[in-house]
């Protein structure tokens, strides 16, 4: 393990997270709130962490260019992605904390890993009262959270260009990360590309529909990178506007979608987007689960109509199958099957290389192939059959990493929900801890009873705050990249 490597990495990773909260003290200063003072203090905390790492690593002032920077292994490639997050979320909790937004460092740390990981989940008791400041720096952390800040860094550092595949594949989601260019920083380019357009074209049209120009780009933060964080209590809901909830529907469905295929659409290579499997499973899912609830509110009489209960089925399914974690209807007054349906939705999440959290749609579907062709091997011994995805031959090391994960996701969703009810001095009932798991763990935020909304995370012990954080962290990385910090061999010389 080359340490000194690795502080150097994790200093650039403060340095811009310090730099970011520049914006936030923009509105601050428009505003002329107290918020300023507290961006200002962090930015140098932050700083000061990013070069204290820095000079750890044993560099120079002057001396950042890419022959510093040596080839990245990939046992440092996992410890730099793991501790990104804990660094950024370290110093991003920084404001909440100095601006008196929380009494204590653990509900500031809560939110701010919330905000990086994209969860949503949240611990502010009144949304409204915070200034924009704050607001701006809860829908800045999801957004820079949401493409990941090491894609980031590869974007616009070039020096971390040596070794930075071992990079982009520890923090891309999904098993199989795609490169759309031959060189690592150029692909990191075009995808903040479309992510940035994406961001852009959703703010405009939220404004067409009556949002001011904050909320509309705080929206879009959360919106584009699955967070779920909003400007209003009631979330989406506050606005009572279906072409608002149609808008935001639309662009949580394309946020969950894999950003390669944006690429490709945007390009024109319609044709090879539209027939990728995975595409079309993701599409399957979300109109079958969609028209599966519809019928039910429909027949419930929970909406004002056909629209309403179509548009109300849709924009949570969309919502807890991306993992953004907006709420448009009180879903916790449904039926407790349409509660269980979305939130399954949310262990599924959205596809391979999208903002969204879950076990990803890729994963199923190898999953779903894998065990159809152990099947037609008991009737076919000697027949000679291979899995298969887009026409593609899966190796038997991708399907093992596949099952691998399935069985450590399922073993981190119970060693947690057993922590969570140990650390909880029985506030919390069985069904509320498992709830929270999910929902922490897939990154989608909002739970179900206890913790659904409009409910909050603010109630609970601040054990089991830590251990959610945790798990947001967790699923953020898809497990591994953080499991593996915990391994002696990972950091062996």
């Amino acid at each position: 393990m080359k340490f000194r490597l690795v502080a150097r990495v994790l200093s650039l990773v403060s340095l811009v997270v310090s730099l970011c909260m520049t914006f936030p003290m923009i509105w601050a200063g428009i505003d002329g709130t107290n918020d300023f003072r507290a961006f200002a203090s962090s930015m140098t905390c932050g700083l000061t962490v990013s070069y204290a790492l820095f000079m750890t690593g044993g560099g120079r002032i002057g001396s950042m260019k890419r022959g510093d920077y040596e080839e990245l292994g990939i046992r440092e490639a996992f410890a730099v992605v793991g501790l990104s997050w804990v660094i950024a979320s370290v110093v991003g909790a920084l404001p909440y904390l100095l601006a008196g937004i929380f009494d204590s460092y653990t509900d500031s740390f809560f939110e701010t890993i919330s905000g990086f990981t994209t969860t949503g989940a949240t611990v502010m008791l009144d949304v409204e009262i915070a200034p924009r400041g704050i607001l701006f720096w809860r829908g800045l952390t999801h957004w820079l959270g949401g493409m990941g800040i090491i894609v980031l860094s590869l974007a616009v550092l070039p020096f971390l260009g040596v070794g930075g595949m071992e990079l982009y594949k520890a923090e891309v989601p999904g098993p199989t990360p795609e490169k759309l260019t031959p060189r690592v920083q150029q692909t990191a380019l075009l995808l903040w590309e479309v992510y940035l357009f994406l961001t852009c074209a959703e703010t405009i049209l939220l404004m067409l529909g009556g949002m001011s120009f904050f909320d509309a780009l705080v929206h879009s933060f959360a919106t584009v990178a699955t967070g779920g964080f909003s400007t209003k209590n009631a979330s989406i809901a506050y606005y009572g506007s279906p072409y608002i909830e149609w808008v935001v529907t639309f662009f949580m469905f394309a946020s969950g979608i894999n950003f390669s295929l944006h690429f490709l659409i945007l390009t024109g290579v319609w044709r090879k987007a539209w027939h990728d499997e995975e595409f079309a499973l993701y599409v399957k899912f979300f109109l079958t689960v969609t028209a599966l609830i519809a019928v039910i509110l429909m027949a419930e009489k929970l909406c004002s109509g056909m629209e309403h209960s179509i548009r109300a089925a849709a924009f949570q399914t969309a919502s807890f199958m991306t993992t953004t974690g907006f709420v448009s209807e009180n879903y916790t007054l449904w039926p407790h099957f349409s509660q269980f349906v979305i939130l399954l939705l949310a262990f599924v999440g959205g596809c391979g290389g999208s903002t969204g959290g879950g076990l990803k749609i890729v994963r199923i579907l190898l999953l779903w192939r894998c065990i159809k062709m152990e099947l037609l091997n008991m009737l076919h011994p000697r027949a000679v059959l291979h899995t298969r995805v887009n026409g593609k031959v899966i190796s038997p090391r991708v399907m093992n990493g596949v099952m691998a994960f399935f069985t450590l996701y399922v073993m981190l969703f119970v060693g947690s929900t057993l922590a969570v009810i140990a650390v909880g001095n029985n506030k919390l009932s069985a069904a509320t801890a498992i709830s929270g798991v999910v929902a922490c763990l897939a990154n989608v935020g909002p739970g179900l009873g206890a913790l659904g909304a409009p409910e909050t995370y603010a109630w609970v012990p601040a054990g089991v705050k830590w251990t959610l954080s945790f798990c947001m962290l967790a699923g953020r990385l898809e497990l591994y990249a953080v499991v593996l910090l915990f391994f002696s061999s990972t950091w062996r010389r």
